[in-house]
């Protein structure tokens, strides 16, 4: 599913740049990227999930340019699908309003689109709701997970987490944290409160609580998580330092070719577009959890499609001329 990402990738870029061949160096690179490939070498969500996030973004795009609300209406319904392979994804659904604010047709056409894409991410989540709901009695749109990420990534188990120095500090911390996890949910399990939503208000309102008693240090446990989610390289004390130098100099080069390819780029409204993805999966992340994969299937075709623009469509046309 994974190596859907490439084509896709290059479809989109065809798409916003008119350009053919920035379109083949883009999908060429998303092949290779390595981020990409490591993700696809083991059974994880990321790569179902990149491939997902990347057609619900191609099919809003062609919905709009055409505009067509049966597409809109499939464009919603596979972000759906992402946001049943990572929870995370439901911060998206905003972005399929994004149709509203292309001028190029009357507002009512306009809405009609908006209006398709948010119907179908709601009709193709309702039988998991629904689901759910009749199980559990609570209403939860995908899982009960939030709470828990929220506690881990603001609890006081975040806190030590960025005091790990070590592959082996780092078994320790995960191995303690998962015991305290399962203690505390088998109290609560003991104390008669099984739902969903109440065990995740738990984890809400404890790692609320704990955090409450120090609100500067709260606000540089934000301000570290931020960083863990923009930094370039990975982490140093896991990997070796050749990867960690390759794989940062990697990005650097990347994050300056799509900020030169996100200046210059031609279409205003798709960049926007793609400022509001990469803002929103940051924002929703930093408050829960952050892991530094995490950020791949959300930063990193956006990285591409403007780096790869940015290296041949502007770069190379200069060096030309």
């Amino acid at each position: 599913m994974g190596a859907f990402a490439a084509p896709l990738l290059a479809l989109l870029s065809a798409r916003i740049f008119r350009r053919r061949a920035v379109a083949l160096a883009t999908g060429v690179g998303a092949a290779l990227h390595p981020a990409f490939l490591w993700n696809s070498a083991d059974v994880q969500s990321e790569p179902l999930f990149t491939t997902l996030l990347l057609a619900a973004g191609f099919l809003l795009l062609v919905a709009t340019d055409r505009p067509s609300s049966t597409l809109a209406l499939l464009a919603g319904s596979v972000l759906a699908l992402a946001a049943l392979t990572r929870a995370s994804a439901l911060a998206l659904a905003p972005l399929l309003a994004a149709p509203l604010f292309d001028r190029r047709y009357p507002f009512r056409a306009r809405t009609h689109l908006a209006g398709a894409a948010l119907l179908g991410f709601v009709l193709a989540l309702a039988p998991w709701t629904l689901r759910n709901a009749l199980v559990f009695g609570d209403l939860v749109p995908v899982n009960d997970a939030g709470g828990n990420a929220f506690y881990q990534g603001n609890s006081d188990w975040a806190v030590r987490f960025f005091q790990v120095r070590s592959r082996d500090e780092y078994l320790r911390w995960v191995h303690a944290m998962h015991r305290d996890m399962a203690r505390q949910t088998e109290a609560l399990r003991a104390a008669g409160r099984t739902s969903p939503s109440e065990r995740s208000r738990f984890f809400v309102s404890r790692a609320i609580a704990e955090r409450s008693a120090d609100p500067v240090g709260w606000l540089r446990l934000m301000a570290r998580k931020s960083w863990e989610w923009l930094r370039p390289y990975p982490t140093p004390w896991f990997w070796a330092r050749s990867v960690v130098a390759a794989v940062g100099v990697f990005y650097v080069v990347l994050f300056a070719l799509a900020a030169i390819g996100l200046i210059r780029a031609p279409r205003p409204g798709v960049r926007a577009f793609a400022l509001g993805l990469l803002a929103v999966s940051m924002a929703a992340h930093v408050l829960l959890l952050v892991v530094w994969r995490y950020r791949v299937p959300y930063w990193d075709p956006v990285l591409l499609l403007y780096g790869a623009f940015g290296a041949g469509g502007t770069l190379l046309e200069r060096w030309k001329r």
